[in-house]
């Protein structure tokens, strides 16, 4: 129950529940016996309310109650009954206020799950096969991130929480099972912002006799129905800016791209350390990260999109498959909307030899973000021979961000990442 308003005979509410709120209507001489508890009413007690449908004399839809149970009492004092939780910081620590005290935090919600059921339904209709594999795992691969550790106490030996689940699915394309996904909760120990929460949901998806250019297609379906589903139309507001998710979408080459924004060839190492030093990067990484680095600082920002970035160079695909007409570059391609990643894909990498020769090229790095050791089992089960494939990863979180406007990761995730308050500190406080 929100704000009671007593007319003295008369006292009425809006009462929220999940399906919107109605306005109930209390009445002395309907309610002889209940009406002195009505002093004791306030704003957050929650309520089970038995009456007839009817209207105001000012014709607003009210329940004149007849039977009113109380069935919690509030004993925290709610928000200002007009602007609900204003701070950022109090909404996202409390939650459970948040989605009835401020307007439309619940709507963003109800609309994540139904991407999430929509997504669910096209791929069971393309033939798709949901699966579950490990969070747990032994060598923290299929993907470049910091993983989280933990220990296994009866295996006596230390584990990663996943940071992907390609390595798993692709073995299931080795096993036959031939399309497969699964919406899988991921876990990366790097820092927060607006696009990046420590644990975020990821649909992943791998087809048999399939290249990157299905995954386009998926894509570009998917992005459109979800829109269409959710929004009633493929046009989608983000940051002031309307898109478009209507198919189809232009496709841009990495190093065409590079060369456009730097006036040097991605592999030109001299001029992309020079380039690098123009803007502040750190360029004692490794070659290939730092070309990213100077990609990402010079292209992301300036593709609106949506827009496929096809073709990646090598060094920095190492499960994705070459290009046959170009040694260099690999059949991969990353989505933009809004200068923001949303989705990345291959034509996976199927040759066990190559992929061992490029898991050991990766540890030599010693990058912290990647691999610290080759995975062999994952290089063995493609000797038994992986079918041509495509794969493809899709940031749920920030699809959802774009799909219903909001500014921030964390304005689409029901829990996110908080410090945690001192003491007995309180939120306000803080």
């Amino acid at each position: 129950m929100l704000q009671p308003r007593d007319f003295g005979k008369l006292l009425f509410a809006p009462l929220l529940d999940r399906t919107g709120k109605i306005q109930i209507g209390f009445q002395r001489d309907e309610l002889a016996a209940w009406w002195p508890q009505r002093k004791m009413l306030d704003a957050g007690d929650l309520l089970g309310v038995t009456g007839r449908l009817g209207h105001t004399q000012k014709g607003e839809t009210t329940v004149w109650a007849s039977e009113v149970l109380l069935l919690a009492k509030a004993v925290a004092t709610p928000p200002e009954k007009w602007h609900g939780l204003a701070d950022k910081e109090l909404r996202y620590r409390r939650r459970y206020v948040d989605l009835w005290a401020s307007e439309g935090i619940r709507d963003v919600f109800v609309k994540r799950s139904k991407v999430l059921s929509t997504i669910r339904r096209f791929l069971e209709g393309e033939g798709y096969m949901e699966v579950e594999t490990p969070t747990l795992h032994p060598i923290a691969g299929g993907a470049t991130a910091r993983p989280f550790v933990t220990h296994h106490n009866a295996l006596g030996m230390d584990l990663f929480l996943r940071i992907a689940p390609e390595l798993y699915l692709k073995r299931l394309i080795v096993g036959g099972l031939e399309r497969v996904f699964e919406v899988s909760r991921n876990f990366r120990n790097e820092g927060l912002s607006a696009r990046h929460n420590p644990e975020f949901t990821m649909l992943e998806l791998y087809e048999a006799q399939a290249d990157y250019r299905r995954m386009m297609e998926i894509v570009e379906r998917l992005f459109e129905l979800c829109a269409r589903e959710v929004n009633g139309t493929t046009k989608a507001t983000f940051r002031g800016v309307e898109y478009d998710l209507a198919a189809p979408y232009p496709r841009r080459g990495y190093t065409d791209l590079f060369r456009e924004k730097n006036g040097c060839e991605f592999d030109d190492e001299a001029g992309v350390r020079r380039r690098a030093k123009e803007l502040g990067l750190d360029d004692s990484v490794e070659r290939w990260k730092l070309m990213n680095d100077v990609f990402e600082a010079t292209v992301e920002d300036s593709l609106s999109g949506p827009v496929f970035v096809v073709d990646y160079p090598v060094p920095i695909c190492p499960l994705a498959k070459k290009k046959p007409e170009d040694p260099r570059l690999a059949e991969r391609f990353e989505v933009f909307v809004a200068g923001m990643e949303l989705g990345n894909a291959f034509t996976e990498l199927n040759d066990p030899a190559d992929q061992a020769r490029r898991f050991e090229e990766q540890v030599a790095t010693k990058d912290p973000e990647v691999p610290g050791e080759v995975d062999w089992d994952y290089v063995q089960a493609l000797e038994y021979g992986m079918p041509p494939a495509g794969g493809l990863g899709i940031g749920i979180d920030r699809f959802v961000m774009v799909l219903t406007g909001q500014e921030s990761i964390r304005d689409v995730l029901l829990f996110p990442a908080m410090r945690p308050l001192a003491g007995t500190e309180s939120a306000e406080e803080a």
